[in-house]
C-alpha cells in the first residue's frame, strides 16, 4: 500500500523477533514503523508524536498491554487512536479483554504477512474516513453557525428597524397634531399679551378720568381687580413657558426617531444624547423613595459625525435607561436621607482625537456580577424578570455600533460600584 502521505505505526513488542517481523512487513508496504519495548516507553513516545495505529502485545514488562491500553484510552490526545492487539490464537479470554478495554482488533501470532497487512490497511482506511468524516462535521458545524450568527443579525435588524419605523411613525403623527394646534396657540397668545396690555392701560384711563360709583368699587373690591391686572400677563406669560416647552418636546422626538436608516447624516451627537435626556426626563425627576438622578455632562468641543441618528439615540435610550433601572435596584435597601448622601448620578462624558469619537456613560449604580457583565451583549439574554426585559435591547447596541458603524461599544462594571459604557465611532 503505497501512500501519499505515509502512515505511521508503533509497535510495542519486548520480543525482538516479532518487531522485526513486523517491521519488515509493514516497511515493505510503504508505511512508516516506530517501535517501543515497553508501554512506559510507548506511553512517553505517543506524548510527542501522534501514530495512526498502534500494535499492541499483550505480555510485556512493566505494565502489560491492557494497562497501557486503558492509559492510551484515558488521554484525551491520544484516546482516537486505534489499537490493535497481538496475541495467541488460543487466547480467547486475551482478545475479549482487549475488546473491553478499547482495542479495535487483533493479530494472531504466529504473524501471516497477508493478515497483518489486511487488518492493519483495514484500520488505517477507517481511521482516515473518521478523520475526513470528522473535518465535514467541523466545517459544516462552522457553516451553521456562521449561518445562524446571520439568522440572528437579520432578526436583531428586522426587530430593530420595526422599532425605529413604528417610533417614527407614531412620533410623525404626533408631531403633526400636536405642532399645529400649539402654533395657534402660541401665535394667539403674544396677540392676546399685546391685547391684554392695551385693555389694562385703557382701565387706567378710565380709573384717572371717571369717578368709581359704589357699585363699580364694589366689583373691583370683589374680583381683586389689581391683582388681576398684575397677574393675568403673567398667566400669558406661563402659557407661553408650556406652549415652547410642549414644542422642546416634540422636536427632542423627532431628533430621537430620525428615521435615516437608508443613509448616514452628518449630525451633533450632543443633539441626539440631550434629545433623549429629555425623553427620559419623567424617570430622572424626584420621587417619593428617592431624590431627583443626577446628570453631568463633560462635552468636549465635537465636529458633526456621520451615523444612523436615530438609531444612536436607540443606543442612547438603551443604556440610560438600564442605568435608571440600576439605581431602583440599588435604593431597594436604602433610605431617602442615605440618598441624598450618596446621589444617584450619571455623568455624559465625550472626547475626540480627530479620527474617533469617545462617549461615556457611567452611573453608579447598582453594577453586574462578572458572569452577568460577560453575558450582557448576548442574544437573548436579560437580567429582568419575566416579563419586564426582552434580551435585545444591549444586543441590538452592540449591532448597531459595530456593524452599523464600525465602531465599539464595551463595558466595565464592579457589583456594587456602577458601571461604564464606552461607545467609540468612526469620525470620517
Amino acid at each position: 500500500m503505497n501512500n501519499t502521505v505515509q502512515n505511521l505505526i508503533l509497535i510495542v513488542d519486548d520480543n525482538p523477533t516479532n518487531v522485526k517481523v513486523l517491521f519488515e512487513c509493514l516497511k515493505s508496504a510503504g508505511h512508516r514503523v516506530l517501535v517501543a519495548q515497553t508501554g512506559e516507553s510507548a506511553l512517553e513516545k505517543v506524548q510527542l508524536v501522534s501514530p495512526d495505529l498502534i500494535l499492541l502485545d499483550v505480555m510485556m514488562p512493566g505494565i502489560n498491554g491492557f494497562e497501557t491500553c486503558q492509559h492510551l484510552k484515558a488521554s484525551q490526545s491520544t484516546q482516537d487512536i486505534p489499537v490493535v492487539f497481538m496475541t495467541a490464537l488460543s487466547d480467547t479470554e486475551e482478545k475479549v479483554k482487549g475488546f473491553s478495554v478499547g482495542a479495535v482488533d487483533y493479530i494472531t501470532k504466529p504473524f501471516q504477512r497477508e493478515e497483518v497487512l489486511a487488518r492493519v490497511n483495514t484500520h488505517l482506511q477507517l481511521r482516515n474516513l473518521t478523520r475526513k468524516l470528522e473535518q465535514l462535521v467541523s466545517e459544516r458545524t462552522y457553516e451553521l453557525t456562521a449561518t445562524l450568527e446571520k439568522l440572528q443579525d437579520s432578526q436583531l435588524q428586522l426587530i430593530q428597524n420595526e422599532k425605529m419605523s413604528s417610533l417614527g411613525n407614531l412620533v410623525a403623527g404626533v408631531a403633526h397634531e400636536i405642532n399645529n394646534p400649539i402654533g395657534f396657540i402660541s401665535g394667539n397668545l403674544d396677540q392676546a399679551l399685546i391685547a391684554v396690555q392695551d385693555v389694562i392701560e385703557c382701565l387706567r384711563l378710565y380709573q384717572q378720568e371717571v369717578p368709581v360709583r359704589e357699585t363699580i368699587q364694589k366689583k373691583i373690591t370683589e374680583v381683586d381687580l389689581e391683582y388681576l391686572i398684575e397677574d393675568l400677563p403673567k398667566m400669558l406669560n406661563s402659557m407661553k413657558i408650556g406652549c415652547d416647552r410642549i414644542r422642546e418636546i416634540s422636536t427632542s422626538l423627532r431628533t430621537f426617531s430620525r428615521s435615516d436608516t437608508d443613509d448616514k447624516v452628518s449630525a451633533d451627537i450632543h443633539e441626539g444624547i440631550d434629545s433623549t435626556l429629555m425623553i427620559l426626563s419623567h424617570r430622572l425627576k424626584a420621587n417619593e423613595t428617592r431624590p431627583e438622578i443626577q446628570i453631568i455632562k463633560n462635552y468636549c468641543s465635537i465636529p458633526k459625525v456621520p451615523c444612523y441618528l436615530g438609531q444612536l439615540n436607540q443606543v442612547f435610550m438603551n443604556i440610560l435607561a438600564n442605568a435608571i433601572d440600576s439605581f431602583e435596584e440599588a435604593n431597594q435597601n436604602s433610605t431617602y436621607s442615605e440618598i441624598v448622601e450618596n446621589p444617584n448620578v450619571i455623568t455624559i462624558s465625550t472626547a475626540t482625537n480627530h479620527q474617533q469619537m469617545i462617549i461615556s456613560i457611567k452611573d453608579n449604580g447598582y453594577g453586574m456580577a462578572p458572569g452577568i457583565k460577560k453575558r450582557i451583549f448576548d442574544h437573548l439574554y436579560t437580567t429582568k424578570p419575566i416579563g419586564q426585559g426582552t434580551g435585545l435591547g444591549l444586543s441590538i447596541c452592540k449591532q448597531i455600533i459595530e456593524s452599523k458603524h464600525q465602531g465599539q461599544l464595551t463595558v466595565e462594571s464592579e457589583l456594587g460600584k456602577g458601571s461604564l459604557f464606552t461607545i467609540i465611532l468612526p469620525i470620517v
